[in-house]
Order: C-alpha cells, then structure tokens, then sequence
C-alpha cells in the first residue's frame, strides 16, 4: 500500500518539474491543474469542496479523500 503523503510530495515534485520544462520550452500555459484548483479552495478555506473535488477526480473514498486534501493542506503552510 502507498503513503498517501510521499504519493502527494511525489507528484507535486513531478508537476513542479514539468511547468519548469514548459516554461523552458516556451510552451503556453495549460489550465490550472486538479491540484492547483484543489489548492485554492483549500486557501479559501473551503476544505469540504476541496474533498469533493479530489473525490470526483480521483474515485477515492471519503477518508482517503480528507487525509490526501489535509496532507496538501499542510504542505501549502
């Protein structure tokens, strides 16, 4: 089984790398990741629609959905 947080620090590295290349590249920007929208909702301090949304992009359960979306949380402080 994964840890859930070390997946999250995994993919945010990930997706740091890659709009590098894209900005290295001279690529346009894409639309705002699921993770970025995550993001500001959780700035917002709207953490049940930030679960919600990483529910319906990912499939998870609801407990999985909470600890994930906390784990960016604290990662964002």
């Amino acid at each position: 089984m994964f840890d859930n947080n070390r997946l999250e620090a995994r993919i945010d590295r990930l997706e740091r790398k890659l709009d590098l290349i894209i900005k290295h590249l001279g690529l346009p920007s894409q639309d705002p990741t699921p993770n970025e929208e995550i993001d500001e909702l959780i700035r917002q301090g709207k953490k049940i629609h930030a679960i919600k949304v990483y529910r319906n992009l990912t499939g998870c359960g609801l407990r999985e959905a909470k600890d994930a979306v906390e784990a960016r949380e604290r990662h964002l402080r």
